[in-house]
């Protein structure tokens, strides 16, 4: 894996429960979890149990258990309970998938929802998955999930708006991408997160747009993640 790597990911379980015994009791970074979600650049920020849970590594049950115990012993908080909130939002997309089914995969997703898109351009797409875009911000998530197959939530939610909403593009190609690259590839958050992304999914708003530049200033205001992933010759 690519030495900017968030996190040098091994899989097992032995592995995983050394993650969930780092984040939650040699470092107490749960604690914080709610004010640091939202980094990018370092292994701590989040939990990045995600990978282990994809593959059966972890269950969310056993971290709920470990995060009870975390809580009696030291404390409970907003960031604890967060944690638990991101576990049942996964529950949620599985259990919508097996309500809707082969409907999760549509372009108009569970809502059967009419939406526009562009006819599908080959050479647009390839740019966006080079990171190759003239978006600095997106270029810079697009060329960390290439090298390391990891992308922070909020750069997922940044670069499916840009698909979706700048680019137009049919919602389901960055999904299927996204399905090909990510080290944490879980089938019903993956095309869930997209759908809702795209408006046909289970926001009923709809039109979930982001200021990539807004964006960019409040989650790396100096750039050090841009800088990061832009100034490499791989």
């Amino acid at each position: 894996m690519d030495s900017n790597a968030v996190l040098q990911f091994k899989g097992g379980e032995t592995a995983g429960l050394q993650r969930l015994k780092h984040y939650f009791f040699e470092t107490k970074s749960i604690s914080n979890y709610k004010e640091t979600r939202n980094g990018m650049i370092g292994a701590d920020y989040s939990s990045k149990f995600s990978a282990w849970l994809a593959l059966g590594c972890l269950s969310p049950r056993e971290i709920f258990f470990e995060l009870k115990k975390y809580e009696t012993q030291y404390e409970a908080n907003e960031s604890t309970y967060w944690l638990v909130f991101e576990l049942l939002w996964r529950d949620y997309f599985r259990f919508s998938m097996k309500k809707h089914q082969a409907k999760f995969f549509q372009l108009a997703g569970i809502q059967n929802k009419g939406i526009g898109v562009n006819k599908h351009n080959s050479k647009t797409l390839q740019s966006l998955i080079e990171g190759k875009t003239g978006v600095d911000f997106v270029d810079a998530n697009m060329r960390e999930l290439k090298l390391t197959g990891f992308m922070s939530n909020r750069g997922r939610q940044n670069v499916a708006s840009y698909f979706c909403n700048d680019l137009k593009l049919d919602w389901r190609y960055g999904a299927a991408y996204f399905e090909q690259q990510l080290i944490d590839y879980d089938v019903c958050s993956n095309w869930g997160n997209w759908a809702y992304l795209a408006g046909v999914g289970n926001d009923p708003r709809g039109n979930r747009y982001f200021n990539i530049e807004k964006q960019a200033q409040d989650y790396d205001k100096n750039k050090a993640y841009r800088n990061l992933w832009l100034n490499t010759s791989k």
